[in-house]
C-alpha cells in the first residue's frame, strides 16, 4: 500500500514538473484601460480564447486618471498595452514618445479618420463614444421640467440644481464635452456657455458613467454622459430618455496602442491584431453605434440612425495640444462644484 502511494505521489510530482515550463510560458500582459468594467470580461474572454498562451491583467480607471498615471510612470512604465483609452490621450502619449508604432493585421480596414495617420500608426481606433443626455422622465414630471432638445436649453433657470456632468480632468467624456463646445462655438462663446451651464450644475462627477446613473436613479433630472451607459441604464428599466442635442455631439475614439519598451512585444502585437479583428469589432458594435471598421457598425436601440452625422468635427491634435491649458481654465472657473475624490 505504502509503495503504491509513494509511486502515485512520485508520478504526480513528475507531472507537475513536466507541466511547469508550459505553465511558465503563459505571458501576462498588463493592459491599462478606461473601458467600462462591464465590457472587460467579454473582451478578455474572446482574446484569451484566440490566444491561450496570453493572459490579460487589467489596470482600469477613468480616462483622466489613467492618462495621468501613464504620464507619471513614463520613466518607469508598467503597462505593456494601452487599450480603450481616448485618442486625445493617445496623441499625448505619442508626443511624449511613449508609444511603439505598429501596423496590426487588417489595418487597411480601419477608416482613416479612426487611426493615427502615420505609417506605421502609433495607435489605432476601436470605436466611437459620444455625448448623450440622460433625462429622467419621472423626476422631470414631478418637477414640471421639460425635456431639453439642445445644449443651450440646459442653461435655462428651470434646470437649476438638476444637471450633473463628468469632470473633464477625470473623465474622457467630460473632456470631449468641453472641447466640443469650444470647437462648436469658438473659445469666447464656448466658455460663456459653460459659465451659464455652471449656474445650473449640481455637481461635476469623476466618471463619464456616474452622471447617467445618478439621473437614472432619480438623484437628478439630467445627467450628461455617453450613449453606452445611457443604453445600459435604459435596458435595466430605468425611467430615462436619451437626448442627442441638436447643435452636435462631442465624441472621442477608444483606441489601442503598444507602450514603448514593453518586454512582451510579441504578445502586445497579438492583442493589437485581435483588437481590430472582425471578432473584436463585433463585440464593440454590441456597445457602440460606430466602430472603426464602418462596415461592421450596426444600429443600436435608442441611438438615431444618423448618429455619425451628428458628431462635431473633432480635432484630436488640437485637443491633445491644448489639454493642460483647457483643464487649467476649466478648473479655475468651475472646480467649486467638483465632487469629492
Amino acid at each position: 500500500m505504502f509503495r503504491r502511494l509513494l509511486a502515485a505521489a512520485l508520478t504526480a510530482a513528475v507531472g507537475l514538473l513536466a507541466a511547469g515550463p508550459a505553465l511558465a510560458q503563459k505571458t501576462q500582459l498588463t493592459v491599462y484601460t478606461a473601458l467600462e468594467t462591464d465590457q472587460l470580461k467579454a473582451y478578455q474572454a474572446a482574446f484569451e480564447k484566440a490566444n491561450p498562451g496570453i493572459e490579460i491583467v487589467w489596470v482600469r480607471d477613468s480616462t483622466g486618471i489613467i492618462t495621468a498615471r501613464l504620464l507619471a510612470e513614463k520613466a518607469n512604465p508598467k503597462a505593456d498595452v494601452i487599450m480603450g483609452v481616448a485618442a486625445t490621450s493617445m496623441a499625448i502619449f505619442d508626443a511624449e514618445g511613449m508609444l511603439q508604432p505598429y501596423a496590426p493585421a487588417g489595418l487597411q480596414r480601419i477608416a482613416p479618420q479612426y487611426r493615427d495617420p502615420k505609417n506605421p500608426p502609433a495607435w489605432v481606433g476601436m470605436d466611437v463614444w459620444g455625448a448623450t443626455i440622460c433625462f429622467n422622465t419621472v423626476e422631470a414630471a414631478k418637477r414640471n421640467i421639460p425635456k431639453p432638445e439642445t445644449w443651450k436649453d440646459l442653461t435655462k433657470p428651470v434646470y437649476k440644481g438638476q444637471v450633473v456632468m463628468p469632470h473633464p480632468a477625470s473623465s474622457g467624456t467630460g473632456f470631449f464635452d468641453v472641447t466640443a463646445w469650444l470647437q462648436l462655438w469658438g473659445e469666447k462663446d464656448g466658455w460663456a456657455y459653460m459659465d451659464a451651464l455652471h449656474e445650473n450644475i449640481a455637481q461635476y462627477m469623476h466618471s463619464g458613467s456616474r452622471p447617467c446613473a445618478a439621473a437614472a436613479n432619480g438623484e437628478y433630472v439630467v445627467g450628461i454622459s455617453f450613449e453606452y451607459r445611457a443604453n445600459r441604464e435604459k435596458a435595466q428599466g430605468k425611467p430615462i430618455e436619451l437626448v442627442f442635442p441638436k447643435e452636435g455631439l462631442g465624441w472621442d475614439l477608444e483606441a489601442v496602442g503598444i507602450h514603448r519598451g514593453t518586454k512582451n512585444l510579441a504578445a502586445a502585437q497579438k492583442l493589437l491584431d485581435w483588437a481590430i479583428s472582425d471578432e473584436a469589432m463585433g463585440l464593440y458594435a454590441n456597445n457602440f453605434a460606430i466602430v472603426a471598421v464602418p462596415a461592421l457598425s450596426k444600429p443600436l436601440p435608442n441611438v438615431p440612425g444618423d448618429y455619425a452625422s451628428r458628431l462635431v468635427k473633432n480635432d484630436f491634435a488640437w485637443a491633445a495640444k491644448n489639454r493642460d491649458r483647457i483643464l487649467a481654465e476649466w478648473s479655475k472657473r468651475y472646480e467649486s462644484k467638483a465632487a469629492p475624490k
